[in-house]
């Protein structure tokens, strides 16, 4: 009876179904019995004729106070967020839309001259979104054609492509190739030398994440109220990436502050531009992670460049992000304090709110001033 009743569903309501609606179309049985295992009916549920609150998830009843899913079951009265339909069928489980408009996006220039930073947030296709920051360097040539090109080639790739890591893996090898083309027809074009990092997240049916990623740029998962790190730091302090390097012909140095360099001149072993690193071992190939969503658990994603990253650690950034009152507020929320405590580079960050946003609060807002640089930033 589950998949009649599910296939009807599909039929009747389109790709996105709110709460309500489904209420009414499944019959009760399958609510108490079905895989799903939902328990609605053990909430009261709104009359027609009752009063019902704002629609917008965030707040709801203007308290202040973000609604949450409290689990995929047993959810929230005062919401009635829509979820996508055909994913909840072939996963099994309720999966709510992620939507576009709720993500929270902030990039601040800091002390530098010009922001090098670039960031994009896009519907790639009918069941994928696209997320990526770049942290240009040697000028915004390399940052800017990313921001420019990476969703068109992901998304020629995912038309042949089902698997998502290999799809990312093959953007950024190609992306890579078009840049040096680029650069190489386009004499007038300065920064020959430019590059960039490259963090990219892709949200399949609202439960596969996949990134993609070279550089020092990273994407974090906050899962239970603790930071989930999705990325690794490509810097010489790698002894993997440092033992290419030399094997390639290329050496690392170190600056005043204890930094590494690759000859000198990158902090970073993998990149896309750099081409006069390249034979040196700076290489575009970018390493992936995939992961199964859990709404009950996962509040955001949040992508950040370094101007973050070098002087807030991953569970700081979870935390500040865990305080705030919707993604928008806390995209700026990050950015301004990267700069408040002492980031003199560009701050870009990305988050996207998932089922369990505002569900895992956090009163730790203490920031040691007088910690050790190892302990933050790119080493955390």
């Amino acid at each position: 009876m589950s998949a009649t009743c599910l296939a009807r569903l599909a039929r009747c309501s389109g790709p996105q179904v709110g709460r309500n609606s489904l209420l009414q179309m499944i019959p009760l049985p399958f609510l108490q019995y079905s895989h799903l295992q939902l328990t609605l009916f053990k909430r009261q549920i709104y009359s027609p004729s009752g009063s019902r609150p704002s629609n917008t998830r965030f707040d709801p009843d203007s308290s202040g106070r973000p609604t949450t899913w409290d689990s995929f079951g047993i959810w929230d009265n005062r919401i009635d967020e829509p979820i996508l339909l055909p994913p909840s069928i072939r996963y099994g489980k309720p999966i709510p839309k992620v939507s576009l408009s709720k993500v929270g996006c902030a990039s601040l220039i800091g002390q530098r001259k010009e922001n090098e930073d670039r960031y994009k947030v896009s519907q790639l296709t009918d069941n994928i979104l696209y997320f990526a920051v770049f942290d240009g360097h040697g000028g915004p040539e390399a940052a800017d054609f990313c921001e420019k090109y990476m969703e068109k080639f992901i998304k020629d790739l995912v038309a042949e492509e089902p698997d998502l890591e290999v799809v990312l893996t093959k953007a950024f090898l190609e992306i890579d190739k078009a840049l040096a083309r680029h650069l190489h027809f386009s004499p007038s074009v300065p920064g020959v030398n430019a590059g960039t990092t490259s963090t990219v997240a892709l949200l399949r049916d609202g439960i596969e994440l996949v990134v993609g990623s070279v550089g020092d740029s990273r994407a974090m998962l906050c899962r239970k109220g603790k930071a989930l790190k999705l990325t690794d730091d490509h810097t010489p302090e790698r002894k993997d990436e440092k033992e290419r390097i030399k094997r390639s012909g290329g050496f690392i140095t170190w600056n005043s502050l204890g930094q590494s360099n690759v000859n000198g001149r990158l902090a970073m072993t993998r990149s896309i531009g750099d081409f006069d690193l390249k034979k040196t071992g700076v290489i575009a190939e970018p390493e992936t992670r995939r992961v199964t969503l859990h709404h009950v658990h996962d509040a955001f994603l949040a992508l950040t460049t370094d101007g973050v990253n070098f002087i807030m650690n991953s569970q700081e950034i979870c935390n500040v992000i865990n305080q705030c009152h919707d993604p928008k507020e806390a995209a700026q929320r990050i950015s301004d304090q990267a700069l408040q405590y002492g980031s003199e580079d560009n701050s870009t960050i990305i988050v996207v709110p998932f089922g369990a946003w505002g569900k895992h609060k956090s009163s730790d807002t203490s920031f040691s001033f007088s910690r050790s640089v190892v302990s933050s930033g790119r080493w955390a």
